[in-house]
């Protein structure tokens, strides 16, 4: 049986500033630890309930965070940016029998974790048909273009009600909530323990897993800090202006917002 992870930061337990996520800084190596430590615990959990392969994304900033030196034998790890629209999610086909999010955070504008954003920070809003939506939600659909469920997702409070609103069937843990620039979060140690378990817990019951449908039509509406981002974004093929700082771009295949989402957020 085959898995994918895709591996984030800025949900990992204990995580409280940007400083902690970015590699020129002091604090970097801790959160690198803990974030790859999750990962490690996500592995065990999904192994212990008869995982054979798993295929871990690095997703967050460099896509070189995770210590490799520690990963189990059974792993293979994506690093890197290759420029695919599938981005966090490069990697993942329709052999795989499910997807797990680990260190996945609130999306931007959101008040439930002081690293709260969605994809970059020069996003201040990513709207899908509407409906204001975090990097999880692109990322599972994404799994759900290829028939693959999303099983498991360890982050933030918030992303987790997200991801349980768009798949019921999902199994969560809450990593931390946010309080302005303050944040509780569990001990990495209890986290760890509860991914664990959790994980194992849902690739176990994996038969019961719903897959997100896609609608057949998709509205786009990317919202920027700066005009000067959307002026540039809306030369992107068929994406309009939508305001004074936002493109909106339509279509009713998922790999082209993807692909719309990849090339104008560059």
């Amino acid at each position: 049986m085959k898995l994918f992870i895709s591996a984030d930061i800025e949900g990992t337990a204990g995580i409280l500033s940007f400083n902690e996520a970015e590699k020129t800084h002091a604090d970097y190596a801790e959160f690198r630890a803990l974030m790859t430590q999750e990962v490690i615990a996500a592995c065990e959990g999904a192994c212990a309930a008869g995982a054979t392969e798993i295929l871990i994304r690095d997703a967050h900033d460099t896509a070189s965070n995770l210590l490799l030196e520690q990963l189990p034998a059974v792993a293979r790890i994506v690093r890197g940016w290759s420029g695919h629209p599938d981005a966090m999610m490069f990697g993942l086909d329709a052999s795989f029998a499910g997807a797990i999010y680990t260190g996945y955070h609130a999306k931007a504008g959101s008040e439930a974790n002081p690293l709260a954003h969605s994809f970059n920070l020069r996003i201040s809003r990513l709207l899908l048909n509407g409906v204001p939506v975090s990097e999880f939600t692109i990322n599972a659909l994404c799994a759900a273009r290829y028939g693959v469920p999303s099983l498991f997702l360890a982050g933030d409070c918030e992303i987790c009600a997200d991801a349980t609103a768009l798949i019921p069937t999902i199994t969560t843990v809450e990593t931390l909530y946010g309080a302005g620039r303050a944040a509780l979060s569990l001990s990495p140690a209890a986290c760890r323990e509860q991914i664990r378990s959790s994980v194992g817990m849902a690739v176990r019951g994996r038969s019961a897993a719903v897959i997100p449908e896609i609608p057949g039509h998709l509205e786009l509406v990317i919202e920027f800090n700066n005009p000067c981002d959307a002026y540039r974004a809306a030369w992107y093929p068929k994406a309009v202006a939508h305001g004074p700082r936002a493109v909106c771009f339509e279509d009713t295949d998922l790999f082209e917002i993807m692909r719309a989402l990849r090339f104008m957020t560059s």
